[in-house]
Parts: structure tokens; sequence; C-alpha cells
């Protein structure tokens, strides 16, 4: 299935994806097509589930639990690590898919591909390392002659709901996580990435994975309702939009969650920065993958002293990026996921100007791909302060002092990550301490994470985190055994 899915994409076909339903791949049935965003024509298809795929998933899900729970650590372990290197050896033609379905520049498509490969051996090593306690049982009185042990059993049926603005390395993360602690998983891929999604599960499946422990169907938010609502679900991972989220809790009922939402996020730059860096930084990161990312810099507050300064740094970082064709190497700024996407970017930018704000760069499209836009200093009711733009724009405004500063960050409803530039500890502290956020990055942006630090966020931003370390805890149930009468440190 890899194979095919890749050559195809070389050839520039029109890739079939396909689902994969009781260990058999089938790409039969009504089919939805994917226009690549910046090529403006059909790049992928895949057929979309009906009912009676969820139902035929959810029994073989059932049937299949314990069969991969009974699967030795190692075991999982080794079809991890083959999967990783399966990842970098088809690192191009995985990328190029990414250009093809979401317009993501080949630069982006290859990092998120090396993210994968990583992620795929971080969950393979904490594999390896999942075990239990000695409970202390012996420390209490009525404890004393007993002997209590735990270890994490696997939860059983895990349904992965990824999005579309990292699918290779968002799936890697659910499905890699949930395989390494033992459990066969449910993956709903989003609409806009059939393709690369079919391809990182076969991958798997072709690096060893059984196919008792995966499967995966296409549709719309019909089929990822349902399928939350299933009774043989145990926990569900989804990443996505603080209004899906709520979809998914309500639809899901009694079950474990871990939601990553939406995020709106913030970088302080104070006068002892290095202020050309914190502009270069910013200037990569607010517009890689067309700023399609929760911890995109979206805001960024300078220091009054400095803030006509950086102003000047950024917008001339900003302007040395590349737009243009995602499958050119040195193309910076690809596509958005489609028209109304980058519509709202020219929108809100628009709502600015009319509040008094600069618009110094962009506010412009040419179809899905929204020009890199420089908003400076916008009112603080406007839609791309107060709101998740999720797009190519970044707005830029000054502050005074550090506790001022930290309550405008506040104000937003969503906090998953900020990034600080300062030398003085003292701030440092304070803005970890006092910043209602999930994460704090000092002396880079919003828009680093390594994908074996635990990440996710407060507020609208959601709950739970994201790591595989992390991840397998939610992954598992604690189980313990009490032996009564039987005394590691005897009876008295």
């Amino acid at each position: 299935m890899l194979e095919a899915v890749l050559a195809a994409a070389a050839e520039g076909e029109r890739v079939q994806a396909a689902a994969l339903v009781g260990g058999r791949w089938s790409a039969t049935g009504p089919q939805s097509e994917r226009v690549g965003p910046y090529l403006r024509r059909p790049v992928s298809r895949a057929p979309a589930a009906a009912p009676g795929d969820v139902e035929a998933v959810r029994a073989y899900a059932r049937a299949s639990a314990r069969t991969v729970a009974r699967l030795a650590p190692a075991s999982r372990a080794d079809v991890l690590e083959r999967a990783s290197r399966a990842a970098t050896a088809n690192r191009e033609g995985l990328a190029r898919l990414l250009a093809l379905e979401l317009g993501k520049p080949l630069k982006d498509g290859r990092g998120e591909i090396d993210r994968v490969a990583d992620t795929f051996a971080v969950c393979a090593a904490e594999a390896r390392q999942i075990g239990g306690e000695t409970l202390p049982v012996a420390g209490w009185a009525r404890g004393v002659g007993n002997t209590a042990f735990t270890h994490r059993a696997p939860a059983g049926v895990a349904l992965a709901i990824t999005p579309f603005n990292a699918p290779a390395n968002l799936l890697a993360h659910k499905l890699g996580a949930s395989f390494a602690a033992g459990n066969t998983t449910i993956v709903k891929a989003p609409p806009q990435a059939p393709a690369i999604s079919t391809a990182i599960v076969a991958l798997l499946v072709e690096a060893g994975m059984p196919y008792e422990a995966v499967q995966l169907l296409h549709g719309d938010a019909s089929v990822g309702a349902s399928l939350c609502a299933a009774d043989e679900v145990a926990v569900i991972s989804f990443t996505g939009s603080a209004a899906t989220g709520n979809a998914v809790a309500k639809a899901a009922g009694a079950k474990r969650l871990v939601l990553e939402l939406g995020g709106n996020a913030a970088t302080i730059v104070c006068e002892d920065a290095d202020i050309a860096e914190a502009a270069r930084i910013c200037a990569r990161t607010g517009y890689s993958n067309s700023g399609q990312s929760c911890i995109s810099v979206q805001r960024v507050y300078v220091q009054r002293s400095r803030f006509e300064e950086f102003l000047g740094l950024f917008t001339g970082q900003v302007e040395t990026l590349k737009v243009g064709d995602p499958l050119d190497p040195d193309t910076d700024v690809g596509s958005m996921v489609d028209e109304d996407a980058a519509e709202r970017v020219v929108r809100w930018s628009a709502e600015a100007a009319e509040a008094g704000a600069r618009v110094l760069l962009g506010g412009k499209r040419d179809g899905a791909t929204a020009l890199p836009t420089v908003v400076a200093d916008p009112p603080a009711g406007c839609s791309v302060v107060r709101e998740e733009v999720f797009g190519a724009l970044v707005a830029v405004m000054p502050f005074d002092d550090l506790d001022q500063v930290v309550e405008q960050c506040n104000e937003s409803r969503f906090g998953l990550q900020a990034g600080l530039f300062t030398r003085d500890m003292d701030r440092i502290i304070t803005a970890w301490r006092d910043l209602e956020v999930g994460g704090l990055v000092v002396n880079g942006s919003s828009n680093f994470r390594l994908d074996h630090v635990p990440f996710g966020g407060v507020k609208d931003s959601g709950f739970g985190r994201e790591s595989p370390r992390c991840m397998i805890d939610d992954y598992t149930v604690v189980k313990t055994l009490m032996l009564r009468g039987t005394s590691l440190w005897g009876a008295a």
C-alpha cells in the first residue's frame, strides 16, 4: 500500500487513499476528493465510511484488543523502531504527499517526517520502560503482613482523531504511543489529508504492526461522532479546534479524553533581548506551515523602548520569505488548507486596519495562498488579538512592563504555549509562574516543540499532555495486585 501511494504521488497522479477495516485494505465505495490548495486540482481521494464500516471497525477492535495487549513490549518496540527507519527512508515521498494535499512546503514537510521518525523511536523507547511499582503497604499498621504491586495495563481500544495541519506527526504520536501501550487503535483521518494518513498507517503495518492493532476510516464529522460514542472505545485522543473538541467530549460521554485544542500564542520580547535574533526567529516561526499551528506565533508583545526597532527588523525578515509552490525546495510559505482559511487572514487584517492598526505587509491572498501579513499595534478587541487566526498573520504590539503584558496574554481564552525573549532570570521565573499556559519557551518563540517533552494547554487549549511518556499514561490503566498474608517486610 505504501509503495502504491508514494508512486502515484511521484508520478503526479491522483492518489487513491484506502480504509483499513478488519485487517483488509479497501478503496471501494463512494469517494471523497481532496483538491490540492496550491495546485487547485484533485490530488487524492478516499472512500467515505458508511455506518456499516463503523460497526465493522467496532467489532474488530473489540475482538482484537486482547491479542494486541498480549504482545510483549519488546515486540511492540521493535515494530516502532522499524517504522522510524522506514519514515526516514521514505522522507522525500511522504513530504511530497504533504505538499500535494496541504500546500505545505517541502521544507516543512521534511521537518515533519523527521519528527515522525523521532516520535516512533521515542515511542519504542517508552514501550520498553512500561512497568509498575511495589507499594509501601507495610508503612501503615493495617498494611503490615501484606504485599501489593501495580502494573500499567492497556486501556483496550483507543480512538485517534487527527488534524490536517500536522497529519503525519500527530498521527505518529497518537498511534505510536497507543501501540506502545498495547492497545488496538481506530484512526479517524482528517478529510484534508487522506493519502498521508493512509501512508503512515501503511508504513506501520509494513514495519510489522499487526492488523489487529490498527484500523483506519475516512469521512466527515459524523463518522468521528459515531466512533466517539462507541462503547468499545476506552480512550480518545483528539487534536483540533476548541469547538470540535467540545463536540467530541459531548459525544464521548464518560470516557478518558486527551484534547489538544486551539491556541492564540503570544511571544514576549523584553528590552534586554537580542532584538535581531528575536525578530528572525519570530519571522521564521510565525509563517512556517502558513501559520497553521496551534503554537504558531500570532501575538508578539515588544517592550516599548525597542518596539519600532523590532518592527523594522521583523518586517525585513518577513519580506525575505519566499512564497509560492510548495514543491519548490526553496519555498518558505506555501498555501493554506483552503481558500476560506486564506480569506480569514485577509478579513481579519482588514478589520484590524479599520480599527486603527497598521497593516505593514500582506493582507492579500492568491487563492488559498495568504501573503505573509504583519499587523502593527491592533487594538485589544480585534480578532487578530482575541481569536486564533491559524494562518499567515502576526500581530505586533508594544508593552510597558512585564506584569502588564502577562495580564494581556492571560486575557485570551486559550493557553497552550508562550515564548519569552530575555536574559533576566527573575522575568523568566515570573512569566513561568504567572502566564496561564501549558508551556513557556525562553529565548525562543511560542512555536517550538520537542516531541519527547510534555506538550499541552490549559483553558480552551484543552487538557492532557502529548508526549509518548505522558500519552502512555493516558492509554493505560493502573491494575493493583494485593497479596493478603504474604509480606516482603515481615509480619511485625
